[in-house]
């Protein structure tokens, strides 16, 4: 069976999360988005490139399993707990779930209009999509 990473919206990663205990909510964005622009409430900040090199992280995968052994996970189990990752607008979640796909985790998923979703006409965010958009659960420091 060929594993492919799952593009979801942002109520159907809420509903993974709600109604799956095992489900890991990983919001990709750098320390200072995570904190400073806002993150789904539960998420968890492993960002997948960040200041001050702006390198992908080469410690992605293995912090995910650390996540998740750290859980609820058996060991077992760890490839297939889901794992819902978030951005921006959900092209720096995608390229992290594709690694993670490759690094045989089996229940993927990103979401597909990220915490901020794209640009509208005026160069705002939050205006045409994104978690904040759909009035889901979110926090700020």
């Amino acid at each position: 069976m060929k594993r492919k990473l799952r593009t979801i919206s942002c109520q159907q990663a809420h509903e993974i999360i709600e109604t799956d205990p095992r489900a890991l909510l990983v919001d990709v964005r750098s320390g200072m988005e995570f904190l400073f622009v806002g993150h789904p409430s539960g998420a968890i900040n492993i960002p997948w490139i960040d200041e001050p090199d702006w390198v992908v992280n080469p410690a992605f995968a293995t912090e995910i399993r650390k996540l998740l052994l750290g859980g609820t996970i058996e060991h077992g189990e760890i490839h297939s707990a889901p794992v819902v990752l978030i951005c921006r607008s959900g092209k720096r979640s995608a390229e992290a779930g594709e690694l993670l796909v490759q690094e045989g985790f089996t229940t993927v998923y990103n979401v597909d209009e990220g915490f901020e979703g794209e640009l509208d006409g005026h160069h705002h965010r939050s205006s045409l999509g994104g978690w904040r958009y759909h009035d889901l659960p979110w926090e700020q420091c």
